[in-house]
């Protein structure tokens, strides 16, 4: 198995649009319109940044932080040249 790629993101849930939102602290900003609800935002984090990434949102994953804001998210090697430009 290859080793995946770990992302320290800030979610911003019952935002207006859904979109990645820069970086801040340290942390990739990810704004979901989704209240954090039944696993609603989580699911939009995954689809958000899967599209954002070029890849399938099964391929994003919750590492740690389900249940927070901040969160750690992991995505396969292949989104890494993707992900880098996201993290400029």
């Amino acid at each position: 198995m290859s080793e995946r790629i770990e992302v320290q993101v800030r979610v911003i849930p019952r935002a207006r649009v859904d979109r990645v939102d820069g970086m801040r602290a340290g942390r990739l900003v990810v704004r979901v319109a989704a209240a954090p609800v039944e696993n609603a935002a989580n699911r939009a984090v995954q689809e958000v940044l899967a599209k954002a990434l070029a890849i399938r949102a099964a391929d994003v994953h919750v590492e740690r932080g389900a249940t927070t804001r901040d969160k750690v998210l992991s995505v396969p090697p292949i989104a890494g040249p993707a992900l880098a430009r996201l993290l400029k």
